[in-house]
């Protein structure tokens, strides 16, 4: 009875509502003989209603999820989180300013491999609107709370995209000499990122976090319910996508 009442809320609520108010207007369209037009408005709002599901999600994130896997004894002599996002005056433990979820979740991965590795971070990440929050600065105090100390932190603060993460951690690992560093970013961002880093010569191994799907999919009907944080999967994909060939073939 849970699930089924879960089930008929999510067509009472957006984006449920519109699809259901799409398609009776598709149908009204198709009473009045515009059935031309009634097909491609229903098959629209098909393609946006599958976009909406965690069945078609879940699928398509895992398989851009399953790029790299987390390896077993990574091996470097430096750890790079890159940004993805930070409130500039959120109140927190220890002052002012907190990660976004994707980042934060990094953090917690980065900050486990230099417990178990003792190797520097470099965090890379700027601030990259006038409203948000200086990534790598709110990263650092997070850590010292954590324990890292505050010599095996390296802040890459100039950084507003994926692209400027890879030259400016580049640059600093040089002047370092420092070449083989594990890579700590979000599943879904892995691939693009090992490109950017890649383009800047740099070989990295790949330690992915933030998983935003499991790697199992067992079917459920609740799975064909539409959902925003489903479409919102989808969209990340299509942005990732789209992103890692402007990244191939224009930059």
């Amino acid at each position: 009875m849970v699930y089924l009442l879960k089930f008929g809320a999510a067509w009472i609520l957006p984006p449920g509502i519109f699809f259901l108010g799409l398609w009776f207007a598709a149908w009204r369209l198709y009473k009045k003989r515009e059935k031309g037009l009634a097909g491609v408005l229903a098959a629209l709002v098909l393609v946006f209603y599958l976009l909406c599901t965690p069945l078609v999600s879940e699928r398509v994130m895992g398989a851009l999820e399953s790029a790299y896997e987390p390896p077993a004894n990574p091996q470097g002599d430096v750890i790079i989180m890159l940004g993805g996002g930070a409130y500039p005056d959120t109140p927190d433990v220890s002052g002012q300013g907190t990660l976004c979820s994707s980042p934060a979740n990094r953090l917690l991965t980065a900050v486990r491999l230099q417990r178990k590795l003792d190797l520097p971070i470099i965090l890379s990440g700027g601030q990259v609107y006038s409203d948000s929050g200086p990534e790598a600065v709110i990263a650092k105090r997070i850590l010292m709370d954590l324990g890292v100390p505050e010599d095996k932190i390296i802040v890459e603060g100039r950084s507003i995209n994926t692209t400027q993460n890879a030259q400016f951690s580049t640059e600093i690992m040089r002047e370092k000499g420092l070449k083989k560093p594990i890579l700590v970013t979000s599943a879904f961002h892995m691939r693009r990122s090992v490109l950017n880093f890649n383009k800047c010569g740099m070989e990295v191994t790949a330690y992915p976090a933030d998983y935003r799907v499991n790697t199992r999919h067992d079917f459920h009907y609740n799975k064909l319910k539409p959902s925003v944080s489903a479409l919102d999967d989808n969209v990340i994909v299509l942005q990732e996508v789209l992103r890692a060939l402007v990244t191939r073939y224009l930059e």
